[in-house]
């Protein structure tokens, strides 16, 4: 069975993810998580954050982490997202619809810190297009599929057009992500004690993502998602855990 908790006060995190006999989701203790505004700096406590319009850049990790959300949703600026989680036997689905103008671009991105052992495995189709940090594109695995042991790098990549990949720690742990018409992608953030300095620690972000960038600012020519005409954009997301 696989379920999660979630904390609608502080960005609709969610603070556990329990599939396959064991919890799945890293956390770090920083009191600082509890009292941010929108527009702070991002606190970095683990769990699962909702990072949409984009990651990097501006707002830092999104706008909606941030706040506090009503119900099963919230309100920002420019958008108002609404997500739906459902448990049912071996999967979990979380439903996400998002209103806003229609040909507004944006990044969203589950992201999901690990907790995961040195013998831990990123699986997804080998060959497939990766955008490194600071290297350009790779393909799939070059080389970072193994989550360990800790050797004092950190390193994010995007792998392109990925809907689906499975981790793998004993137990195993799979992302599938559905998106008509929109740009599908999974992001890695396998930090191995390289980041920050000078106090660094391990930290493995495995993040499904609609878009091909951290940075909105950043992106080309389909690179973002982009609201159609009728002013919704909805997607699936879906979490299975196999021990």
């Amino acid at each position: 069975m696989v379920t999660a908790v979630v904390d609608l006060e502080h960005g609709g995190r969610w603070t556990s993810l329990r599939a396959a006999g064991r919890e799945w989701l890293w956390h770090r203790a920083d009191p600082a998580r509890a009292t941010v505004r929108p527009g702070d700096p991002f606190v970095d406590a683990g769990g699962l954050e909702e990072c949409i319009p984009t990651v990097r850049g501006t707002p830092d990790h999104g706008a909606a982490w941030s706040r506090p959300w009503p119900s099963s949703g919230v309100e920002c600026d420019d958008f108002r997202l609404r997500r739906v989680l459902d448990a049912s036997g071996e999967t979990l689905t979380a439903d996400y619809r998002l209103e806003a103008a229609p040909g507004w671009s944006f990044v969203w991105a589950a992201h999901a810190l690990l907790d995961v052992s040195e013998q831990a495995r990123l699986m997804a189709p080998a060959g497939t297009r990766t955008r490194v940090d600071g290297l350009g594109e790779r393909a799939w695995p070059a080389g970072l599929d193994t989550l360990g042991p800790d050797d004092g790098t950190a390193v994010g990549a995007i792998l392109l057009g990925c809907p689906r990949v499975t981790v793998t720690d004993g137990a195993s742990l799979t992302f599938t992500l559905e998106a008509a018409g929109q740009p599908v992608s999974v992001a890695l953030w396998r930090n191995l004690r390289g980041w920050p300095q000078p106090d660094p620690y391990r930290s493995i972000g495995v993040e499904p993502m609609l878009g091909r960038v951290f940075d909105r600012a950043a992106a080309g020519p389909g690179d973002t998602a982009i609201v159609p005409a009728a002013g919704v954009c909805e997607w699936r997301l879906t979490v299975a855990g196999r021990a």
